[in-house]
């Protein structure tokens, strides 16, 4: 089974041309269920049914797996077993009428408008590092765009005199998005007094630079982030997206329309947006039965 993993990775790989992370996913799943098969005495290919898929996903909800887990494995497992079908190597696909399980839809996890701002005052804005964070978590609060586009932008992307900024996101759509006074500011001050301090002989076009001169990448931004967050006071696991999640919370509980949150968020459907809809729903529980005499 091995040698038939390797030739759908490389499959993947050459005419799908999906990314690393997405290989590395596909290969430990399979590998897993090669684990699982040889412990228990069949690893032969040809001899995978049903019912060795079906055992395989109970195992892994008695391990305690998320079911988002479980559906990525099937989804793994499926593609592979197609991919033999279309090389010929297999006639019937086992993987027929094995049901996905139901994801529950986690809410997302967002900050209160009170721990954005703490959050938001913990950067020494006398140190140039300080300058680029400001403006960096202020960005990213302020657009909701994602961490990859938020290290991704060119110092060109941002238009501060008509206040938009410009951000190519999923699948190299462009959007539109506007920003604020204090972005406008934050960036405005990063840029005449801090982002100077971090260009070197070869010259980046990246907006937001680190120590060496070179884009910022998503890993040096998380940890910029959790160190802010604790000096901050914020006991929640936050993450980048924490800040997108925020965003968009507290756009609606103020009124901002559905369809205009979509956009800014550059969701393909409008089903991924509304689950901001139930948290600010969680939100109106809250305040009445904290606010209610009677609740």
């Amino acid at each position: 089974m091995d040698e038939w993993i390797q030739r759908f990775v490389e499959y993947l790989t050459v005419e799908r041309g999906l990314s690393a992370n997405t290989l590395e996913s596909y290969e430990r799943d399979l590998h897993t269920f090669e684990s699982y098969l040889a412990k228990r005495g069949s690893c032969v290919v040809q001899e995978v049914q049903q019912h060795h898929i079906i055992a395989y996903l109970s195992y892994l909800h008695e391990a305690g797996r998320a079911n988002s887990t479980i559906s990525r494995n099937l989804a793994s497992i499926r593609s592979f077993f197609h991919f033999l079908i279309r090389e010929d190597f297999i006639l019937q696909d086992p993987t027929v009428h094995v049901d996905t399980p139901k994801i529950e839809k986690r809410l997302p996890r967002v900050l209160t408008p009170e721990e954005v701002e703490s959050l938001l005052r913990a950067p020494d804005q006398k140190s140039p590092s300080g300058l680029r964070d400001y403006a960096m978590l202020e960005l990213l609060y302020a657009t909701g765009i994602r961490v990859s586009e938020l290290v991704s932008l060119q110092a060109t992307d941002v238009h501060m005199s008509s206040g938009f900024l410009r951000c190519m996101g999923k699948g190299g759509k462009e959007r539109i998005i506007p920003i604020g006074e204090y972005a406008v500011h934050a960036l405005s001050s990063y840029l005449e007094r801090a982002r100077p301090h971090f260009v070197r002989k070869t010259k980046h076009e990246a907006l937001f630079l680190n120590h060496h001169g070179l884009q910022m990448s998503r890993q040096g931004f998380w940890k910029i982030l959790k160190k802010y967050a604790q000096e901050a006071g914020i006991l929640k696991d936050i993450t980048p997206h924490t800040l997108r999640h925020s965003f968009a919370t507290h756009l609606l509980e103020r009124g901002a329309d559905l369809r205009a949150v979509q956009e800014m968020l550059g969701h393909a459907d409008i089903s991924t947006t509304q689950i901001y809809t139930h948290v600010t729903k969680g939100r109106l529980k809250e305040i009445y039965a904290s606010a209610h005499p009677r609740s």
